[in-house]
């Protein structure tokens, strides 16, 4: 049977704006260092993938200097794993406060896809714990236990390497031509065309603006009844309205012409 493997952040809600980056500002007021970042600042750490490597930027001679941090670089290793992991706390109160909605037409879909016998799993560079308090929050207790997760440090390289979409596709067995990903970022939907995969990118908050060439399907969102979908581009005719179904997703599997997967970066 075909898969359906979404994206976390952007894809199944906006949490990067809404969870993420107040999550990261309210670590670095606890621990006293001398950042915060804007909202515009936060979009530019976007491109970097996994939030441990996102504060590694930080880490210049000067901000070492001014924070009072140790320059071995084992020693600031550790540091921002600590603060990876409160800032992975916050993040998941915020989540399981309920105040950040799930993405249109994402829970509706998946229970499509459950209902046909497609496997279904998420593939993220988030930490799995933060992937896992969204993927409850938007899936339920009854859908949840049904997805397969890949996330966080099981692989070297993080998005928009294809390593997470390589893994994903070797654990769940299914080949490269049966399977659909939801990004919603010009790294994710590199990272799922390098691993040979069919993408569909809703765009979220953060990255309407990026370039998504390649991608087999762009519309504004999955859609639901009182939120129609908006078709960006539409190579294929699909014709995706007013929602997005399984069935859209069937006829990508048997008219898209497949992507050929590069060699995994994975050590």
């Amino acid at each position: 049977m075909p898969a359906l493997v979404f994206d976390c952040d952007g894809v199944l809600a906006d949490t990067e704006r809404y969870g993420h980056l107040p999550a990261f500002n309210a670590m670095f007021e606890e621990f006293d260092l001398p950042v915060r970042w804007s909202e515009a600042e936060y979009g530019q750490k976007l491109l970097v993938g996994g939030g441990k490597e996102r504060m590694a930027t930080m880490l210049t001679p000067e901000f070492i200097s001014s924070a009072g941090l140790p320059s071995d670089p084992a020693e600031l290793a550790d540091h921002v794993a600590r603060w990876h992991r409160r800032k992975t706390e916050i993040y998941t109160g915020i989540i399981a406060s309920g105040t950040i909605p799930p993405r249109p037409g994402v829970r509706r879909i998946a229970e499509e896809a459950a209902d046909a016998g497609w496997s279904l799993a998420v593939a993220s560079t988030s930490a799995e714990a933060s992937v896992r308090s969204v993927l409850e929050h938007v899936m339920g207790d009854a859908l949840t236990p049904r997805f397969s997760v890949f996330a966080g440090d099981v692989v070297a390289h993080k998005k928009p390497a294809p390593d997470i979409y390589l893994l994903a596709l070797s654990e769940i067995g299914t080949p490269p031509g049966s399977v659909v990903v939801v990004e919603d970022s010009r790294n994710g939907l590199l990272s799922a065309l390098d691993a040979g995969l069919f993408c569909v990118v809703t765009p979220s908050s953060y990255t309407g603006g990026e370039d998504f060439t390649g991608a087999t399907l762009v519309v504004s969102s999955l859609g639901d009844p009182q939120e129609t979908t908006r078709v960006l581009d539409d190579p294929l005719a699909l014709d995706p309205t007013p929602f997005v179904r399984l069935d859209h997703l069937r006829t990508l599997l048997t008219e898209a012409a497949p992507h050929p997967a590069r060699p995994s970066s994975r050590e």
